[in-house]
């Protein structure tokens, strides 16, 4: 069975076609990039998987089970986090984590292994609002972790973080994927990033998959890596300082 299958789906917003008749499938453990520029329709077609869109038309179903007749289910094996989560400053690390536990029905077991697994165990009493912006997307991780998700989605994690906090938010990540219970949907400003991390790489413009495929299987002669393969696929070139807005 695959993770998720996306059937022909289209959405649109007013006379705005933002997913044009999109199908892809994700196996299990694989871990997905989803690249393309502003207004590709990415984000819109991520939040339909993510159970927070309605398809106008088609069908997109994980393990078999769609949002619509098996949202509580999919919640408890599925796990996202957003660009910009935001917390509870008068709380503590391990207080927020315990919150969000408890929504799963979980103690304090699991609470203190994803603080050790996102290496949060020296901020565990610190106030989340004295994190920086690298702490607090492991916290933001930690969240999205602790329900041992199957299906995980990342949006932009590393936005906006130094090298050194990308890379130690790249270790978590590598650590999940090398105990392959986890499946992940990703998307980034960062082509190394999606080079360094996924298997599979899905490229999307104008509501449309332009190319999809490992990254070996995708770059030739006129495309020598994964930067110049979107600028290819695509005609539009990357902002040096944002990179990719996707």
């Amino acid at each position: 069975m695959y993770q998720i299958e996306v059937k022909e789906v289209f959405k649109s917003f007013g006379e705005v076609q933002a997913v044009r008749g999109i199908s892809l499938v994700i196996r299990p453990g694989e871990f997905v990039a989803l690249l393309g520029p502003n207004g590709a329709g990415k984000t819109t077609l991520v939040e339909m998987m993510e159970g927070l869109q309605k398809p106008d038309r088609g069908e997109i179903l994980i393990q078999g089970k769609t949002w619509q007749k098996q949202e509580r289910e999919l919640r408890k094996i599925t796990g996202l986090s957003l660009q910009e989560t935001r917390f509870t400053e008068k709380l503590t690390v391990r207080e927020t984590l315990r919150l969000f536990a408890a929504f799963f029905g979980l103690g304090d077991q699991r609470v203190c292994e994803v603080i050790e697994l996102t290496g949060l165990g020296e901020k565990q009493k610190a106030m989340t609002g004295t994190l920086s912006g690298g702490q607090r997307q492991r916290m933001a991780l930690a969240v999205a972790l602790l329900n041992t998700p199957q299906i995980l989605f990342l949006d932009e994690p590393t936005t906006g973080l130094d090298p050194h906090s990308r890379l130690d938010l790249w270790k978590i990540l590598k650590t999940l994927k090398d105990g392959g219970q986890t499946t992940l949907i990703l998307t980034t400003h960062y082509m190394e990033e999606a080079e360094s991390l996924c298997d599979h790489i899905i490229i999307i413009d104008e509501g449309k998959i332009l190319r999809e495929g490992r990254l070996e299987e995708l770059l030739d002669e006129r495309s020598r890596n994964l930067e110049e393969l979107f600028i290819h696929l695509t005609g539009k070139a990357l902002d040096d300082e944002t990179r990719i807005n996707l």
